[in-house]
């Protein structure tokens, strides 16, 4: 089966690519760096030859509200249009756990915008809903600072290794489409600034984080189980702590 993987050279799509591969499927990736560009339509009805399956990890180069919006919107809009042309029968999306709770923040509203135009459009879809990256731990801290702090709410999050994330979506992008939404999570649930607070430890980064109940999650409010998924969802294996030694306590950039 030929799946082609837009934003395949990053951190999930890298990996979602290698998997599909040791399991028979002819996966190509295709990122501007292998001249396909979703923004302009470059190279989209090559790469898209022949596809019976699209698998959207890509990510806004820009979390400006403007920009995200316009990335999402548009780089969606050129994937269906040349999808339908294509014949392709599964357009797989990967988006966030919470996403329709999270409209104050411009990322998400993005992310509710794409999510919209692949459910009106008329391929066959699956969007999977992933909860928080190990990986991205200390860059959540980054974008929560406050002063010299880092101010985190006190709430529930259940994030997951990369590696089960491509794991997930290499499952669902295999099957038939579910018209709907899937979603992920890791297998513990821990408070989001107990846990950056943890990975912060881990990289001897001394920064202090403070548990602040009025901090935002990426510009939105959010309340105790907004960043939880349901109990329907398709958990990982992979835990903190095995995550941590595999990783050599350092994450790779994404």
């Amino acid at each position: 089966m030929k799946i082609a993987v837009i934003g395949g050279t990053g951190l999930i799509g890298s990996k979602l690519v290698n998997k599909l591969r040791e399991h028979g499927h002819e996966a190509v990736a295709a990122a501007p760096n292998t001249g396909v560009n979703t923004l302009t339509g470059e190279g989209l009805a090559e790469v898209l030859k022949g596809a019976s399956v699209v698998v959207d990890v890509s990510n806004s180069p820009s979390w400006e509200d403007a920009a995200v919006l316009k990335f999402f919107e548009t780089s969606t809009h050129n994937l269906l249009t040349y999808e339908a042309a294509a014949g392709v029968g599964h357009h797989v999306a990967l988006s966030v756990v919470g996403t329709q709770l999270l409209a104050e923040s411009g990322y998400f509203r993005a992310k509710i915008a794409q999510e919209k135009l692949i459910q009106e459009s008329s391929i066959p879809y699956s969007i999977v809903h992933a909860t928080q990256f190990f990986e991205f731990l200390k860059g959540l801290a980054d974008i929560s600072m406050v002063g010299d702090k880092v101010h985190l709410p006190p709430v529930l999050f259940q994030p997951m290794a990369a590696d089960d994330v491509a794991s997930a979506v290499g499952r669902i992008a295999v099957g038939p489409p579910v018209n709907g939404i899937v979603e992920i999570g890791g297998p513990e649930q821990f408070r989001v600034d107990e846990l950056v607070r943890r990975r912060l430890a881990s990289l001897k980064d001394p920064r202090e984080v403070i548990a602040d109940r009025n901090a935002r999650y990426s510009g939105a409010k959010i309340s105790e189980r907004t960043l939880v998924p349901g109990n329907d969802a398709r958990l990982g294996e992979t835990t903190f702590e095995t995550w941590l030694i595999q990783s050599g306590g350092t994450a790779r950039a994404a």
